[in-house]
């Protein structure tokens, strides 16, 4: 039953209307929400390279962090991963970082060895 009874009888409450009376501060919020700051911390700079593991064969370029880092901004930004490296690059750029940021390829082939639990993270810990 699409309408409901009595209806030309009922009381009709309008939406109320609001009108901005200050519009130098409503026009500074609306700007503010296409702001975004990310920055990385001075642990996580430090925690960049993998620690020495004493183990023959290759050591691993990036660590753990660093490969998480790039899946969270990945997953936050819904970002292939070219575009994750290219974005991260930028971020390096604006700090004025001399950090090494891993490639594509590096984030697709480590993802795969990383637990699943640290993908399926709710997004509270990356938005706060």
């Amino acid at each position: 039953m699409p309408y409901k009874h009595n209806q030309n009888r009922r009381h009709k409450i309008e939406k109320a209307r609001y009108k901005v009376t200050n519009w130098p501060e409503y026009n500074k919020a609306l700007r503010q929400r296409g702001d975004i700051t990310i920055w990385f911390t001075e642990e996580a700079l430090a925690a960049w390279r993998p620690a020495k593991t004493g183990a023959r064969g290759r050591p691993q370029e990036y660590s753990d962090l660093a490969i998480e880092t790039a899946l969270f901004i990945r997953q936050v930004f819904h970002l292939p991963l070219r575009q994750t490296e290219g974005f991260m690059n930028s971020l390096t750029r604006l700090m004025k970082s001399t950090i090494s940021i891993p490639d594509y390829s590096s984030i697709s082939k480590r993802s795969i060895s990383l637990p699943r639990h640290v993908l399926s993270q709710p997004m509270e810990r990356v938005a706060s």
